[in-house]
């Protein structure tokens, strides 16, 4: 393993596209929401440690995730578990770890990826990372890795690419799209020039930082006034002054989508953002009928392609429902039509106002 390797793994989102679920106090990176025996977060956490030293993979997390963070991966050191004191979006988190990294090895070649995405074919996603390292350490470049679009998905961020390659398998990004219309998604998937947008980045430490210079200056200086505190015991104190002064950003919009040295490499590797229940949906077993089905008990009459999630041992019977989404939890029971899924935020924002914080 190469020590100048590292990841940050970015895990302080609260997922509420997965209420109710996922829960602001312990949210669906903390979960197993396939049942694989493993939540998300540990998946994520075997998969870099397969060919990153494990004292180079950071965790950065919101400060009351910490102790759920040290209990689901012990082997994570806890001067590498990172606290955010606010929700910043990503460009802050990736700062933070960078400044700190770059003060640790001038050397450091840094992936940053979610927590919470799953990721089937291991080997393959570990060839595409180190073909991604390599190129970063021999070039200025802001690396990101685009998914081979399967089909015109209206919930990812797309990448237009051009056409011929720099280096073996990497080319020169030419445009970010966020989320389009179906129509527009069809286009995309029809021409083969646009990627999925993974949300995985890859760069050396300095390069970041340059881009940190000149594309976000703000956050630059904070981060820049308080690097005699970072990787020391004043570190944490110095954070709590940084971040309230942080722009509330993502890296894409703040860096990615400006800077004139942005690359990517194709993807394949069975990848899905979980990010909704359909998502889940999409990669779960299914029975003859199509359903998705994560019940002790359960027992379906003349139901298909519904996801199911029964948290309890409670025996459920469910007759005549076609494309449903229901999630029973201790307190909540949720029964959605599948195409209506993006509106859980809404109804989250919902139960906010009606009932308070109780059930989210």
């Amino acid at each position: 393993m190469n020590r100048n390797h590292y990841v940050a793994i970015m895990a302080g989102g609260i997922g509420s596209r997965f209420w109710p679920m996922s829960r602001t106090a312990f949210p669906k990176q903390f979960l197993d929401i396939l049942n694989t025996g493993k939540t998300l977060i540990q998946q994520t956490f075997d998969r870099f440690a397969d060919f990153i030293p494990k004292e180079n993979i950071f965790i950065i997390t919101s400060d009351e995730y910490i102790p759920i963070v040290k209990e689901q991966l012990p082997e994570v050191l806890h001067e590498n578990i990172l606290g955010e004191p606010f929700r910043k979006n990503t460009a802050p988190c990736i700062a933070y770890i960078s400044y700190k990294l770059r003060k640790i090895n001038p050397k450091a070649c840094l992936i940053c990826a979610p927590s919470d995405h799953l990721v089937l074919e291991h080997i393959a996603f570990k060839k595409v990372c180190y073909e991604a390292l390599n190129f970063v350490r021999e070039n200025n470049a802001l690396l990101t890795l685009g998914i081979k679009p399967a089909y015109p998905n209206t919930g990812y961020g797309y990448i237009q690419f051009e056409q011929y390659e720099v280096s073996d398998n990497v080319y020169k990004v030419k445009t970010f799209t966020e989320k389009p219309s179906l129509e527009i998604a069809k286009t995309f998937f029809a021409s083969g020039d646009f990627l999925w947008n993974a949300g995985i980045f890859v760069w050396k430490v300095t390069n970041i930082v340059k881009a940190f210079e000149k594309y976000l200056p703000e956050i630059h200086e904070l981060f820049t006034a308080e690097e005699s505190s970072l990787n020391t015991e004043s570190e944490k104190e110095a954070i709590g002054r940084i971040y309230p002064q942080c722009t509330n950003i993502s890296i894409d919009y703040g860096i990615m989508e400006k800077a004139d040295n942005v690359y990517l490499i194709p993807s394949s590797f069975g990848w899905s953002d979980l990010g909704t229940w359909n998502s889940a949906y999409e990669v779960m077993e299914k029975d003859k009928d199509g359903n998705a089905v994560s019940a002790p008990q359960i027992m379906l009459m003349g139901a298909s392609k519904n996801m199911i999630s029964i948290k309890n041992e409670k025996l459920v019977v469910l007759q005549g429902l076609e494309n449903y989404i229901v999630i029973d939890t201790d307190d909540v029971l949720l029964i959605c039509p599948r195409d209506k899924e993006q509106d859980i935020k809404e109804y989250v924002a919902q139960i906010k106002l009606a009932k308070g914080d109780k059930y989210l």
